[in-house]
């Protein structure tokens, strides 16, 4: 019975998701059909559509696709190990917390694009530039919440802990990291829609191969079907990730679940 009540919860959901999608694309074709907005600046769905097919059959859009896709799991993914040991080394020491955090608060706040002329000077405007803006700016989420983990572990799990006569790494191993995963992927999933915004940017400035540089060129040459054409697969792009992603989650903290 409970199975049955998800799965009807399940089909509500998706219904009501698509009925706004095609609401969405009905305002779409006839803000663009009825003259509303001049098509030079928005295209049908239907031309948005053929330039999709276009760019992915016969033109480079599928290697732009790739190469941004490629740059977002590079940099998630580092920024995801960066994040994850910092925060363990951090978040399992009070004294560690009570010097760094003051500094950690100073530097988070600094959006990525901002260093990116600090990343230039050092890496060139070159794809390890925009590596590493990318994992700056997607590390924050995941260090942060294996912080507040660790920070928030139960007290009744530190007096096991102690009675088990557990090592400083084995508490981290054993229990702190296990009970701060629902922080850390969360953390992780907000940190691969990050990674993701950073890499079209980084493409735009620097002028890598990618998506951004697609969307940049589609439109300085007043192109709106392509412009529209990338801008709809980065939209595709974040949206399987993210699915991805929670399917995952939903796998690994089935745990919780009683």
């Amino acid at each position: 019975m409970k199975r049955l009540h998800t799965s009807l919860s399940l089909l509500t959901s998706a219904g009501g998701s698509l009925l706004v999608l095609g609401a969405f694309i009905a305002l779409w074709w006839a803000a663009s059909t009825s003259g509303w907005v001049n098509r030079a600046f928005l295209p049908s769905p239907q031309a948005t559509l053929e330039s999709l097919r276009q760019g992915l059959s016969q033109g480079d859009l599928a290697a732009y696709t790739w190469a941004t896709l490629r740059r977002m799991a590079s940099g998630w993914v580092l920024a995801s190990a960066l994040g994850l040991v910092l925060g363990a080394l951090i978040g399992s020491s009070v004294r560690a917390r009570e010097w760094i955090a003051p500094t950690l608060e100073f530097i988070r706040p600094l959006p990525a694009s901002a260093v990116m002329p600090l990343a230039i000077a050092l890496f060139g405007l070159s794809g390890q530039m925009v590596l590493a803006v990318v994992a700056f700016g997607a590390m924050w989420p995941v260090l942060l919440a294996t912080l507040h983990g660790l920070a928030h572990v139960h007290p009744q799990l530190r007096e096991v802990s102690r009675s088990l006569q557990l090592g400083h790494l084995a508490f981290v191993l054993k229990i702190g990291l296990p009970n701060a995963l629902p922080d850390i992927l969360a953390g992780m999933r907000l940190s691969l829609t990050v990674a993701l915004i950073v890499s079209v940017v980084g493409e735009m400035i620097a002028s890598q191969p990618g998506l951004g540089q697609a969307i940049l060129l589609a439109a300085r040459s007043f192109q709106a079907s392509d412009l529209f054409a990338g801008i709809v697969l980065l939209g595709a792009m974040g949206f399987v990730s993210n699915v991805l992603l929670a399917l995952a989650e939903h796998r690994l903290l089935r745990w919780q679940r009683p």
